[in-house]
This record gives structure tokens, C-alpha cells and sequence, in this order.
């Protein structure tokens, strides 16, 4: 008998749920036979074909009901493509989220047009496949019927509109309260933040300022009082207003330490040519599939790994590098590449009901292979990191890794202990060794031309 498993993160809809074949590894998802009438709207309608041939929606194959988990509440057994990395709306930059809420309110009109309409906005909808966001909730579509509002517009404003704003007018980091706020952020806190020239921004205005208020208003009262009758040219206007209030939220990345890290680097041409050339070298003695670039800055290496067909996520902790990342992505059309926020000295951690509604960083590897390149120094030196402990996170989130060892003698590590004591006898090469060999072997190594560095290739133990 087949073994199948629940995803973690699929109870909160009746409508049906994620579960895994654990012989194949294959994601399905089962259509209950509550959503039966929404299911054949959408398959009917026109609207899966255009969204699946327009790239906005994953794409699905229906398989046999024998395949099914519950097969007396089942309606239809669907096996989604597979989205080779997850991610959450905190490891976005800000425009990748601009881009995910454009995508639901594009999606939004389009079920419009064809009769149904979202009833959920969740930018946990939403991921990015090739440098493109997608959504892959099938369920989330319902019958549209006249005169009804937008039940999703909270939460869209909450997901969305709410944390752009706040990113493009009050502080950038602030998009990390998404792992606080697994809902969004609440529209009251939103408004409390934002600046009084917001008021003066109509679609701020009644979007967030007035929406809090509203909300405050008609807390726990009756919901018939709530409830009130939107014909469909006023909704498809209030997309249109939220569309255009989205498009002109902007953040403009500054030019920090991290984001003009290749333009100040201590790296002859004649050194970084010599090093591109090895990690291509390594990454192909290493037949890695999927890479992680761990503090990938611009993503510069990352697009010489991606660039050969490998899926490659590259993540940094710096704003600013990773929306250049990003905008670079999108202007070439770069496939293959997920440039994603993260700081691995605080990586994400499994959050949500129970604290497995969402995986952490760890628990969504290991990757084939890892990037650690000019990194390792900053670990142990600016964050008091033991080799020890570094090389253990590695082989927890890698079965290969292609790192740089950078000495205290070179420059760049002299500036991290200007305004410091050495407080760092064991940082060096011998002691990198012996203790990245208690979970790796050595598979390669070599001096990069022009500098103190070594960059190697390790295999775990």
C-alpha cells in the first residue's frame, strides 16, 4: 500500500489540501467535494488555460481517484508542478513582493473576466519560478457573484500594499515583521507607522488609514453589519485603484558596503578571473543540480552557477544587494536563479501552527552544493562565529561545498579588525582544516593567483 503524508502546512482550507506521495516524493493536491462546482468553474471557464499559458498560475495534471488520501471526500486528485525552492514573503526584496502583488491583482482581474473571483490574497500564494512570480494555490478561486465585495481585500491590503508601504516610507528591514506577522501586517499597526504626508496619498489614505479605522469600527459587532453590496465596475475599479497605488510604491536600493561590495574588492582582474574560473571548475567536478550562494551580495557567482542550467538560490542579508540582484534578474530574463533575503547567522526558522506550518532554511535543503566565497571571515571574525560551528551549519545545509578561506593578513580581513582586538588566535588555515575535516573531505584546492586565499572543494563526510 501507498504511503502518503499531509503537508504541514495545508489544514486551513476546506476546500482541500497538499499531500506527499512518499514513494514518488510527488506533491498532490486533493479537490474535496465542497469546491467540486469553484473546481469546474475554473477548469471550464477558460481561466486555467490562460493563466497556465500566460505563466501566472502552476500548472496541474489530474490523476485517477485511486490516488487519493480521503477518497470519500474527494472530488478530483490534482499533482501540481513542482516548485523546486520555497520561499516566504520576509525573503523577498521589495520588488519581488511589488511583483507578487501586481501578479494577484493581474490574476484578480482575469478571474473577473471569466466569472470567478480570488478569495484569498495571501502572498504565501505566491512563489517565483525562472525569475518569475507564480501562484500555486488551484483552490483559491469561487464562483463570482454579482454584488458581492472583495473578500480578500483585507488581506491583500495586510500581505501587500501594507508592508510595500512601510518598506518604500519608513524602513526597508521592516519587511521582516512577516515572521512575526504570519498574516500580514495589521492594518492598524501599518497606519500608526506610516507618516502624515501618507494622508495626503488617497489610495494610503482609504487603502490603509481609513481601512484601520473601518476595521476598528465593526470589531465585535454582528457581521450583517459589515456587510455591504459592490457592483462589479466598482470592484474592478478598487483592482485598478490598487493596482496603481502599487506600481508607484518605489524603494530606491542605496549604494551600501555590501551592494558595491566587486567595485571595492581587493581582487586583481587578474585574481577574480582566476577565481571565477575555479568555482566553474569545481562546480563541475561537483555534478551539482542545485546550488545555495550563501552571501551571494550582487549574485555575481550566482549567475555563473545558474548559468549552466543549475537552479541556484543566491542569498544575502543586505537589502540592497539582493533588489540589485533581483532587478538584475529581471532585466535579463536570467532563469535558473532565486536571489532571496536571508542572514545565515539568523536564518529562517520553522514558524506558523505549531511550529511546522513553514519550513526553515535548513529543513528546505540540502542543496548538491553550497557557495561560501569571501565569507567564512566575516563569520568568525565580525560575528564571533567558531570555525567549528560554521563548518557544522555547512554540512547541514550541503552535501558539497566550494569555499574561500580568506587569511587575517588579507585586507579586507584587516578592515573587519580595525575597531576590534584580535580575539582570533585559532583563525587560521591549519584550524579552517581541521575543522571543516570532522564533517568534510577535501576533494580539491587552490591558491587564487595574486592573494593570500585558497578556495577549496569539499564532499561530506
Amino acid at each position: 500500500m501507498r504511503s502518503f503524508s499531509i503537508h504541514s502546512s495545508s489544514f486551513r482550507d476546506p476546500s482541500g489540501f497538499m499531500y506527499i506521495d512518499q514513494e514518488s516524493g510527488q506533491l498532490r493536491r486533493q479537490v474535496n467535494k465542497i469546491y467540486q462546482k469553484h473546481y469546474d468553474a475554473l477548469m471550464t471557464s477558460g481561466l486555467y488555460n490562460v493563466l497556465v499559458s500566460s505563466g501566472r498560475l502552476i500548472e496541474h495534471k489530474e490523476l485517477p481517484l485511486t490516488e487519493s488520501l480521503q477518497q470519500d471526500s474527494t472530488y478530483k486528485v490534482i499533482q501540481p508542478n513542482m516548485v523546486p525552492f520555497i520561499s516566504y514573503p520576509f525573503e523577498w526584496s521589495f520588488s519581488q513582493l511589488k511583483d507578487a502583488a501586481l501578479l494577484t491583482l493581474s490574476i484578480q482581474k482575469s478571474a473577473l473576466e471569466h466569472g470567478l473571483i480570488l478569495k484569498d490574497a495571501s502572498a504565501y500564494n505566491i512563489q517565483f519560478l525562472d525569475g518569475q512570480p507564480i501562484m500555486i494555490d488551484t483552490l483559491s478561486f469561487e464562483q463570482y457573484i454579482p454584488g458581492t465585495p472583495w473578500i480578500a481585500y483585507r488581506q491583500f491590503c495586510q500581505h501587500f500594499l501594507a508592508p510595500l508601504a512601510i518598506m518604500s516610507y519608513v524602513d526597508i528591514r521592516l519587511n521582516q515583521w512577516f515572521r512575526i506577522y504570519i498574516d500580514g501586517i495589521p492594518l492598524n499597526l501599518a497606519s500608526k507607522l506610516l507618516p502624515v504626508r501618507t494622508y495626503a496619498s488617497f489610495g494610503l489614505l482609504s487603502h490603509i488609514h481609513l481601512h484601520a479605522k473601518s476595521q476598528a469600527h465593526f470589531a465585535g459587532k454582528s457581521a450583517n453589519i459589515a456587510r455591504y453590496s459592490m457592483g462589479k465596475t466598482s470592484l474592478l475599479g478598487l483592482i485598478d485603484n490598487l493596482e496603481s497605488l502599487v506600481r508607484r510604491l518605489r524603494w530606491q536600493p542605496a549604494g551600501t558596503e555590501w551592494a558595491e561590495y566587486y567595485t571595492a574588492t581587493n581582487y586583481s582582474d587578474e585574481s577574480f578571473a582566476h577565481k571565477k574560473r575555479l568555482v566553474t571548475e569545481f562546480l563541475e567536478k561537483s555534478g551539482a543540480k542545485k546550488v545555495w550562494d550563501v552571501g551571494a551580495n550582487d549574485g555575481t557567482f550566482s549567475r555563473l552557477a545558474s548559468g549552466s542550467g543549475r537552479l541556484t538560490v543566491s542569498f544575502d542579508y543586505d537589502p540592497a544587494s539582493v533588489e540589485k540582484n533581483y532587478l538584475r534578474l529581471r532585466h535579463d530574463q536570467t532563469k535558473h536563479l532565486l536571489p532571496l533575503l536571508i542572514d545565515i547567522t539568523n536564518p529562517s526558522p520553522n514558524f506558523g501552527w505549531s511550529n511546522e506550518e513553514r519550513d526553515s532554511l535548513i529543513k528546505r535543503g540540502p542543496a548538491d552544493c553550497a557557495l561560501a566565497l569571501a565569507l567564512v571571515h566575516h563569520l568568525a571574525i565580525s560575528n564571533n562565529l567558531p570555525l567549528g560551528h560554521i563548518a557544522s551549519f555547512f554540512s547541514k545545509i550541503a552535501r558539497q561545498l566550494i569555499i574561500e578561506f580568506v587569511p587575517k593578513s588579507d585586507s579586507q580581513a584587516q578592515k573587519l579588525l580595525v575597531t576590534r582586538p584580535d580575539i582570533f588566535p585559532d583563525y587560521n588555515k591549519n584550524a579552517f582544516e581541521r575543522e571543516f575535516k570532522n564533517y568534510f573531505t577535501i576533494a580539491a584546492q587552490e591558491s587564487i593567483v595574486g592573494s593570500e586565499r585558497t578556495l577549496y572543494l569539499m564532499q561530506r563526510l
